[in-house]
């Protein structure tokens, strides 16, 4: 993948977070197309994860589409294969590594500074997406993260 291909993947991924798609949504129909995945259906997978999954603020959308898009990557399909099975965990574990040490955590609420689980989870209603929304939050920046990360992760493999 050339750096060119990178920064298209990656601003395609914050594009689909601005157009209103949830962190995960939007990671993961950046890179649809190269296993063969309708962006549509792509989106639809990947729905539930918004909102640190449900709405719920425990792993970051953005962090659930990298493991999302390791599992089209490298995920085994036989259940007896351990080995496979194993070098995608590692690789998902690689990642996610990255991921906490560049945005300091992988949980949706700490990234978004709200304290206690109790307070994460008191609604399942979407925040409407406003130009404050987009100023108080630091999801787009999650979501170009993942994507850079996950893009460096092809180019080096």
């Amino acid at each position: 993948m050339t750096e060119l291909e990178i920064e298209e993947r990656v601003n395609r991924a914050v594009d689909n977070f601005m157009a209103g798609y949830g962190c995960c949504q939007s990671v993961v129909a950046a890179f649809s197309d190269l296993y063969g995945l309708d962006e549509t259906l792509a989106k639809k997978i990947a729905a539930g994860f918004g909102g640190g999954v449900g709405r719920l603020r425990m792993m970051c959308g953005a962090v659930s589409g990298i493991v999302m898009l390791v599992g089209l990557d490298c995920g085994q399909t036989e259940g007896s294969d351990r080995e496979g099975k194993s070098a995608c965990y590692k690789v998902v574990q690689d990642l996610l590594a990255k991921s906490k040490e560049e945005n300091g955590s992988l949980i949706c609420a700490e990234i978004l500074g709200i304290k206690g689980y109790e307070k994460a989870q008191n609604s399942y209603v979407a925040s409407a997406r406003t130009a404050e929304y987009y100023k108080t939050r630091p999801c787009a920046a999650k979501v170009e993260s993942a994507a850079r990360i996950f893009a460096d992760y092809l180019r080096k493999k």
